[in-house]
Order: C-alpha cells, then sequence, then structure tokens
C-alpha cells in the first residue's frame, strides 16, 4: 500500500476515534446532569420530546425504535419505564391490532417542559463554552454530512 492511502485511513480512523469519544464524553456528562435534575435520560428526554413533536402526540413503536436507534426490546424497554413514571401511554389502532402507538401523556409533555428549561440552557453551555459560535456552525454542518439526514428536533419548540 502506497503511504499516502494509509495516511488516508489514519486520518479516518482519528476523525471516527474522536467523534465516539467526543459522543462518549458529551454524553455521559449530559445524562449525568439530566438524571439528576429530572430522573431522565437522554433516551427518555429523546423519546418525549419525538412523541411531544409527532401529529397527533403519538408515534407507533416501531417508527420510534428506529428514530432513536434502538432495538424492539430496547424500546420497550425504555417505554416500560416511561409508562410507569405515566408519561407515556399505549395507544391500539382500530385499523390493525398489530400496531401499537406511544403517545406522551399531559403528565410527560410538562416533564419534558420542566426537563427541557434547564438541559438546553445545559447543552447550549457544554458546547458554547467550548467552541465557538462559527466552529459549531462547522461541527453541525460537517456532522450532517456523516448523519442520516433525518429531522432535526428543535429542543426549544413549545410543544
Amino acid at each position: 500500500m502506497s503511504s499516502q492511502l494509509l495516511s488516508e485511513q489514519d486520518v479516518g480512523t482519528d476523525a471516527f476515534v474522536a467523534l465516539i469519544r467526543a459522543h462518549a464524553t458529551v454524553t455521559r456528562q449530559l445524562n449525568a446532569q439530566l438524571s439528576a435534575d429530572h430522573g431522565l435520560t437522554i433516551s427518555d428526554f429523546e423519546v418525549l420530546l419525538r412523541l411531544s413533536l409527532a401529529p397527533d402526540r403519538r408515534l407507533r413503536r416501531v417508527d420510534l425504535a428506529q428514530q432513536i436507534v434502538l432495538t424492539p426490546s430496547g424500546i420497550t424497554r425504555l417505554l416500560d419505564g416511561l409508562e410507569r413514571q405515566g408519561w407515556v401511554d399505549r395507544a391500539s389502532c382500530s385499523e390493525d391490532r398489530r400496531v401499537v402507538y406511544a403517545v406522551i401523556t399531559e403528565e410527560g409533555l410538562a416533564k419534558l417542559g420542566e426537563a427541557r428549561s434547564t438541559h438546553v440552557p445545559q447543552i447550549e453551555e457544554h458546547f458554547g463554552s467550548r467552541l465557538p459560535r462559527e466552529e459549531l456552525g462547522s461541527l453541525v454542518a460537517l456532522l450532517g454530512k456523516l448523519g442520516d439526514e433525518g429531522p432535526d428536533l428543535p429542543c426549544d419548540t413549545d410543544a
């Protein structure tokens, strides 16, 4: 192999390792704050946010699992906990009994609003204290090239 090919592979590998490390660090820190402040994980928060923004504030459980990158058993465990708290309900589909929806409750909307009031500023502080605004814009653009181009989730949108 040529040294140019090896160096190109090394840069890609370095970028991947840096992305994984940054993700783990940021997730660990923000998850700890969200859990301490509100008793929610980042995954709980994302589920509540996605449900709050969905039509009729409901999504098929299988679609929700796909959106937050969980297995069917993973979404079941996550939703079971949110259901026990009273933040999410199950709903059936009148046209197809095999379809089960996750629906955010009024209590879930209130919990999301409460969590959003501190979590979003913590996110802004975490990133804003480390990177200038123009670099954050570049980071968003670069990560967008790597992502699945899914819908943006505006954390500050009133649900």
